[in-house]
């Protein structure tokens, strides 16, 4: 069975730093897109970041550039993404994706791509 369950979410003040894990159990994701995703309290689903497992490009929304980190280990197949300098806009539930990787990106940022999703972990930044 394919999971991908995360972990590391948790309170913070503004300024500070958690790292979140997802751990991908039941098949091998070589040849997949390992994505973050946020949701906030009343808004939409939103991308982070994400990595192909294979090769290790990166790719950030402008929100995170700079602050937040994704990477992989490919010996414990866990993808983790890095967060500093968190602010309270960083509030939201993040959850861990994985899509079929394709030779273009356009369709990294499209929820609609994902076909496997973790339950979520909580991340709540206080001012």
């Amino acid at each position: 069975q394919v999971q991908l369950v995360e972990s590391g979410g948790g309170l913070v003040q503004a300024g500070g730093s958690l790292r979140l894990s997802c751990a991908a159990e039941g098949r091998t994701f070589s040849s997949y897109i390992m994505g973050w995703f946020r949701q906030a309290p009343g808004k939409e689903r939103e991308f982070v970041a994400a990595i192909r497992w294979r090769v290790g490009s990166t790719y950030y929304a402008d929100s995170v550039k700079g602050r937040f980190t994704i990477s992989r280990d490919n010996a414990k197949n866990v993808v983790y993404l890095q967060m500093n300098n968190l602010k309270p806009e960083d509030t939201a539930v993040y959850y861990c994706a994985a899509a079929p990787a394709k030779y273009y990106s356009d369709y990294i940022r499209r929820l609609g791509e994902y076909d496997y999703w973790g339950q979520g972990t909580q991340v709540t930044v206080s001012s």
